[in-house]
């Protein structure tokens, strides 16, 4: 027996297992692709604050959407059509981000969506009212720049994280959508206050977006998994020759990944149009029920503006947080946890909403309440389908996956909500014979009722999940191509034996 051979028999220390699906290589990678875990912890930071500076891209309108309709001389509808056009380029781009991001340089893509999307929102503060297409393209380009961000991120986070540490920093992750939401409404509404002119928000956030991209340069190392994959391909193991049409046709028979998809649509549904025009049914609202004059009522709104990014940023923070320990510890005793948990905030939130919508006339502390309630239950999903999707799918098709759900939830979602929202307003108003200020709330209330209605079908949708989430997770977490996915522990926190191929 030659001494390589005797070498390669004695003991190694035992690897260390990974959860969700994250790859381990089976050959020593020379440490390629690994950082520290200082290192790694910086990595996230700065991804969080990119994610802020997203977010508050996102929600610079709704802040300022009743100045913006008089600038532009918009109706409800083509309000509404404003976060369509951004939907619909954001999701039409995102299936590219994926492909691409799951086969090149994650970092060159990320900047170069931060680079396209902070310089277009800063164009767009200086169109002029007589040109509002153009506004509305500005948004369209925005929602490409931000696609390659919300597409590829969290897949950064998968390679650097393990088990319940990933769990963690995805939560802390997606803790910055509602506050960048929250903070989106605060920045438009307090720039316009102070200087006159709803344009200044959108001269603010670019400035940030050009300090994350400095600090993703500097701070964010090249993803792991590519790494590692990097350097099985130059050991002559190129893999399985894979499409994105293979990789999609493989998505759509995981039935843990349609079914959460379709709930995550559900929630995208219901959050994007109470994002876009809640401030507006707000001030509609107190417009009726203390019968201010007209001169107040811009002001109302931009109050409702501050109140409503405050509350989306309090119960954000707090629904992520709650939605992640609840999934950690049920999970001990529940492999289903996480479905259960999702199905369980959308079915909550829809008795939450209906009675906000339908107090509005009556009390409007009840309907700040009760829309706060609503929030925290929807914001308990945000972090735990992430980790769903990283579960239930192999890493070789993460971002493709990724890219896949942003897409068909924000089709089916906030790509028409907001509008669909807007037309039925215009549709009640104009059944009235003539305008007056109680059918002007009345039809946004009645189209408000249809998200109550919706969220109910997510939570079926999640149930459904949950029937199939075991099965899909170990099918994740089988051995691949030259690596090793430990990935799947039961709820015990024992590993599964796998079978072998």
């Amino acid at each position: 027996m030659n001494e390589e051979f005797a070498a390669g028999l004695a003991p190694q220390p035992p690897l260390p297992s990974k959860i969700y699906g994250t790859l381990e290589s089976n050959t020593d990678s020379g440490g390629q692709g690994k950082c520290s875990r200082k290192r790694s912890y910086l990595a996230v930071a700065v991804l969080c604050y990119i994610n802020l500076v997203n977010y508050m891209d996102w929600f610079v309108v709704p802040g300022v959407l009743e100045k913006i309709q008089i600038f532009f001389s918009l109706g409800d509808s083509q309000a509404g059509l404003l976060h369509t056009v951004f939907i619909i380029c954001f999701l039409f781009s995102a299936p590219l981000f994926g492909y691409l991001g799951d086969r090149y340089n994650r970092k060159i893509i990320l900047g170069a969506g931060i680079l396209l999307w902070s310089g277009v929102t800063l164009g767009s503060s200086f169109i002029t009212e007589s040109m509002a297409w153009l506004f509305f393209i500005s948004r369209g380009l925005v929602g490409i720049g931000t696609a390659s961000y919300s597409t590829v991120a969290p897949s950064i986070i998968a390679d650097l994280f393990e088990k319940d540490h990933r769990t963690w920093t995805l939560s802390i992750f997606y803790i910055f959508i509602p506050v960048g939401s929250g903070l989106g409404y605060i920045l438009s509404s307090t720039m316009e206050q102070a200087t006159g002119h709803w344009s200044w928000g959108f001269r603010v956030t670019p400035c940030m977006g050009i300090v994350g991209l400095a600090l993703l340069a500097l701070l964010v190392p090249e993803s792991a998994h590519r790494a590692a994959t990097r350097q099985v391909e130059k050991a002559g193991d190129q893999g399985e020759d894979s499409t994105w049409c293979k990789d999609v046709s493989s998505l759509c028979r995981n039935w843990s990944f349609v079914w959460s998809s379709l709930g995550v649509t559900v929630l995208a549904f219901v959050t994007g149009a109470l994002s876009f025009w809640i401030p507006t049914f707000l001030c509609r609202a107190q417009f009726l029920h203390l019968n201010l004059s007209s001169s107040t009522e811009e002001k109302c709104n931009a109050s409702n503006s501050l109140i409503f990014g405050g509350m989306t940023v309090a119960t954000g923070i707090l629904g992520v947080v709650a939605g992640a320990e609840a999934a950690r510890r049920y999970k001990k005793i529940n492999a289903q946890a996480d479905p259960i948990i999702c199905a369980v905030g959308l079915l909550a939130s829809a008795p939450c909403l209906y009675l906000a919508i339908m107090l509005a006339q009556e009390s409007i502390v009840a309907t700040y309440i009760f829309i706060a309630l609503g929030e925290f239950l929807l914001s308990l999903n945000w972090a735990v389908v992430t980790d769903i999707l990283l579960y239930v799918v192999k890493p070789e098709r993460q971002s493709t996956a990724m890219s896949l759900q942003l897409c068909v939830s924000h089709l089916l979602g906030d790509a028409g909500s907001p509008y669909l929202i807007g037309v039925i307003s215009d549709a009640v108003q104009k059944s009235q014979v003539q305008w007056s200020v109680l059918w002007s709330f009345r039809s946004l209330q009645y189209s408000f009722i249809l998200c109550a209605f919706v969220s109910i079908l997510g939570g079926g949708c999640f149930l459904l999940t949950a029937s199939r989430i075991e099965e899909d997770r170990k099918k994740a977490a089988r051995p691949l191509q030259g690596f090793e996915n430990k990935g799947y522990h039961s709820h015990d926190g024992q590993l599964d034996k796998l079978p072998e191929k």
